[in-house]
C-alpha cells in the first residue's frame, strides 16, 4: 500500500484497515514459523504498511492537537 493511498483514506477508514493489517500480519507470521512462506517478503512489506498506518495516524493526531 502507498502512502498516497493511506494519506486518502478517511482516519476510520485506516484504523479499520490497520486492524486488519495487523491480524493479517500476526498470522502470517504464526504461519511462518511453522511452516516456511513462499514469500518471505511479504511479512517486511506488511511491516512497512503498518508502520506508514501509524505513521499517518500520528501525523493526524498531531495536527489536530496544534490547531
Amino acid at each position: 500500500m502507498k502512502a498516497s493511498v493511506v494519506k486518502e483514506m478517511t482516519t476510520q477508514e485506516l484504523k479499520d484497515q490497520l486492524f486488519e493489517t495487523k491480524l493479517s500480519y500476526s498470522k502470517m507470521k504464526m504461519g511462518h514459523t511453522i511452516s516456511p512462506l513462499e514469500n518471505p517478503t511479504e511479512l517486511k512489506s506488511n511491516r512497512k504498511d503498518i508502520a506508514r498506518m501509524f505513521t499517518e495516524l500520528r501525523n493526524r493526531e498531531l495536527n489536530t492537537e496544534s490547531k
